[in-house]
Order: C-alpha cells, then structure tokens, then sequence
C-alpha cells in the first residue's frame, strides 16, 4: 500500500518565503552601508544563509509535526532578529546620508526697540530709521532686504558695535538690526542693556558657504578635526560665538588621539579681517573663519571640523545612557550640580553644566578647558564600548540634528569599518593653550576693551609641536 504524502501547510511556506526576503534585505542593507570589512560581511553572508537554510528545511518538512513545531518557533524568532537588525540599519542608512558638508549657514536677525519707545512690532517701524552695522556682509545684506519687503525705512549705519548702541540708546534712530550673536555679544558687555529694549521682530537668514575640508584617507593618513561648540540651543546651523575650540589629532596607524583645548577668549589674529579679537568671536562670522583663524595660529591644516552647540550635548550625552567624565576638582556648579573629585556619572543636563562652569575654579577659563577635553575623552569611551550597541538606535537619532560636520559618509564608514577589523586600543592624550589675563580691543566690539587671554607663544609652540608629532606618528 503506497504511503501518503503529508501535505506542506501554506503557512510553513509562506514562513520559508518571509524568511529567504528578509535574509535577503538584511544582506543588502549591510553592502548599502557598507561599515563591515568584507571578510566579516562574507561570514555574515554565509551564517545568514545557513540559518535561513537549516530553519526552512526544518519546516518545509514533509514528515515530523515536532520538528516543524521547533522550527516554527526558531524561524519566528530568526524574523524578528532580523527585523530588529534591519531597523538599526535604516537608522543607519538615515543617519549617514546627513553626513556631509552643509553647504549654508544660518544667520539669526532681531529688530530691537526701546521699551518705553512704544513699538511692538515690525510695522511700527514704517518710514522711521533702523540703526545697523554696515553691510559688508552678504547676510546683513540679505536680511536688509528682508526688511524692506515689509517696510519702508530708513538705514543708518556704522561699523563701530558700540557706536551703534550707544546711538540707539540716545534715540538717534528708532530700531536697532541686529544678528543674535552680536546682540548676545552686547549684552554679555553691558548687563544694563537687556533690560532697555524689547524685541519687536525676529527672523533668519541662510548664507551660502564654501567647503572647506582637506581630504585625506582618514584610515591610512593622520588628520586634524576642528571641534567648535557654540553658545545657543536650536539649530547647529546658525552661527554663533564658539565657546569650545578643540583640535583633536588622529594617527591611525599609531592609534594616538591628541585633544588640543584653546580658551575662548584667546587673543587671535582673525584670519579674514587680519585683525585681533577673541577666539570666540570668530564664530560670529561662520566655522570657516574659526578654522583659518586657528591654522594660523598653530600653524597646521584642519582637515575637517565638527560643529556641535548645547542641545547636542545634551542629546549625545543622553543617548549614549550617561558617561562617566572625570573632574580633577570636587565643586559646585552655578546650575547647583554638585561634582567630586574623581569620576562623576552625568546625564545630558549634568555634563552641560560641567563644561560651561568656570565661575567655581581660581584658574576660571583655563580649567574649563580641560573639563571639556575630559568630556570629549568621557564621550570618546562611551562610543568604542559595547554598551553602545545597547543605546544605538537612541544614539543615531540624538545625533540626527545635532552636528554639522565636513566629514562625508565615505570617510565615517571606511573608519568604522577599520575599527571593527582591526579593534584598536587608542591613547587618548589631552593638552591646552595657556596666556596671561588682559583687557584689550576687539575687531567684533571695537570701542570697548573687553576681558582677553594673551597667548603664551611657548604653549603655541608646544602644542605644534605636539600635534605634528602625533601626524608624523614622532611623538
């Protein structure tokens, strides 16, 4: 008596066929992103496949309800690993195609009027006078323009910062155009005049830029990265006075990363206006004039830069579960977060304050700086350790909006992909320029000493020294 065949269920085919698709997109994705060296994406290749081979044979068998069973259960299990890998990848694959040089930059206008002017809005201001800088620059010219779309008015303008308050507060004209980090810039000089104006209209403007990377196989060849942390929340985009100035040196191949702090208020020559100023301030003309400013300064080419504000620390830090930074002082932020000596756990909020306070330490900017150098080594950490798999959907979505940066895809996923080949250890070392206490002019607020940080010419040195060392792979 012939036996009778049993029947495949169309579920365990349907199940085989799901299986063989999503085995197939998971492969895909992982070429498209392309971070996995090829011999460990061969070997994903071939225990994908086996897997996708031994659980559809289990259930696609005619004979054995227990091992159709077992394999109903491996092969459901197998689904939705896959599932969860391949939402990492698109999370990936959104990340990374952000990467890249932007090519604008976001200038933020406020139109101020004296409180007891009476005007409380843009209109208010029809055929009456609006004070100025003068319009050297393409953004002031652009937000002029937007001005005049709305109102008939009349422009004076000077290119003296101090000029222009002092003439607004003495009512030589009715309105006062301003870009926020001038207007910060004044308000951080002169804590009286935030309380002798009002904000009547606030818009921005994008500015065209150019990129300014020096590529390198990032894999193979030593390079320099600008990091710059401006002094707002919001959009990384706008540009704004950089209160973080770091160069991090990278060797590859000696796997040495050397993090150069430059204080905020350090006298430099402004690379565009060939004129001194804060260091800060050269963030008030775009990323750009920041890093020409600090090549010339050391003396050395920035490959890349990476431009990173408040909210972005906040969010990293957050995504990444928290780091552990350490602080070579036990004190008390002016925001109330208490720090010990030692290694200090801290969420988004915690590490913000930490490299913001200066107002608790004798040596005031000059330990700042190297609490944030100990940041940026805290974050470093967190981002090569294994718990970072844990938080890395959190991590890419945080970082989405969060930087702005010249690197592209290609230089990021190459790197990647160098570290899980050949998983290095790196030695992190950190180092800061140092000066003397002074008041002196500024380009940006000429009229008015400000507080400014001589440079010690022998720590200049030292640290070009110690960065080329580190490139040459010397050190």
């Amino acid at each position: 008596m012939a036996k009778r065949k049993t029947k495949i269920m169309p579920f365990f085919k349907f199940l085989a066929v799901a299986m063989a698709i999503i085995t197939l997109i998971t492969l895909c994705l992982f070429k498209f992103i392309d971070i996995l060296p090829g011999e460990y994406f061969l070997v994903l290749c071939v225990l994908l496949i086996l897997f996708d081979i031994v659980f559809s044979c289990l259930i696609l068998a005619r004979r054995g309800v227990k091992r159709r069973a077992i394999g109903t259960v491996f092969s459901i299990i197998y689904i939705i690993f896959l599932v969860l890998i391949i939402v990492y990848e698109l999370n990936t694959i959104g990340f990374l195609k952000k990467l890249g040089f932007t090519d604008y930059k976001t200038e933020n206008y406020s139109v101020l009027a004296l409180k007891d002017s009476g005007y409380e809005e843009l209109n208010d201001l029809e055929e009456k006078s609006i004070g100025s800088l003068d319009f050297s620059s393409d953004g002031l010219k652009k937000a002029r323009e937007y001005i005049e779309k709305d109102i008939d008015v009349d422009f004076i303008t000077t290119d003296n910062i101090t000029e222009l308050k002092e003439s607004f507060l003495d009512g030589e004209y009715e309105g006062m155009l301003l870009e926020d980090s001038m207007l910060a810039m004044i308000n951080e000089s002169d804590e009286t005049f935030n309380d002798k104006y009002i904000v009547i209209y606030e818009f921005s403007i994008d500015v065209e830029t150019e990129d300014i990377a020096h590529e390198v196989d990032i894999t193979e060849e030593s390079f320099n990265i600008y990091i710059s942390g401006i002094d707002t929340y919001g959009s990384v985009s706008s540009v704004s006075r950089s209160d973080v100035n770091m160069i991090i040196t990278v060797n590859p191949n000696t796997h040495k990363i050397l993090i150069t702090s430059i204080p905020r208020d350090y006298y430099v020559t402004l690379a565009s206006k060939n004129s001194k100023d804060k260091l800060t301030h050269a963030g008030i003309y775009g990323i750009e004039e920041s890093v020409a400013t600090l090549e010339n300064l050391l003396d050395i080419k920035i490959n890349y830069y990476v431009k990173v504000n408040f909210t972005s620390v906040i969010d990293i830090v957050d995504a990444l579960g928290g780091v552990s930074v350490y602080s070579k002082y036990s004190f008390t932020s002016k925001d109330g977060y208490y720090y010990t000596e030692g290694y200090n756990n801290v969420d988004g909020k915690k590490a913000l304050s930490f490299v913001r306070e200066r107002e608790s330490f004798s040596e005031g900017d000059r330990t700042r700086v190297e609490n944030q150098a100990a940041m940026i080594e805290a974050l470093i950490n967190k981002a090569i350790s294994p718990s970072i798999i844990v938080n890395y959907t959190s991590l890419l979505n945080a970082l989405n909006n969060s930087f702005i940066t010249n690197l592209s895809t290609n230089d990021l996923t190459e790197f990647i992909k160098m570290q899980i080949d050949e998983m290095p250890s790196w030695e992190i070392e950190n180092i800061s320029l140092n000066g003397s206490d002074a008041y002196d002019y500024t380009y940006s607020y000429g009229g008015t000493r400000l507080y400014v940080m001589y440079p010690d010419n022998e720590t200049v040195i030292n640290a070009t020294t110690k960065i080329n060392e580190v490139l040459n792979g010397t050190e």
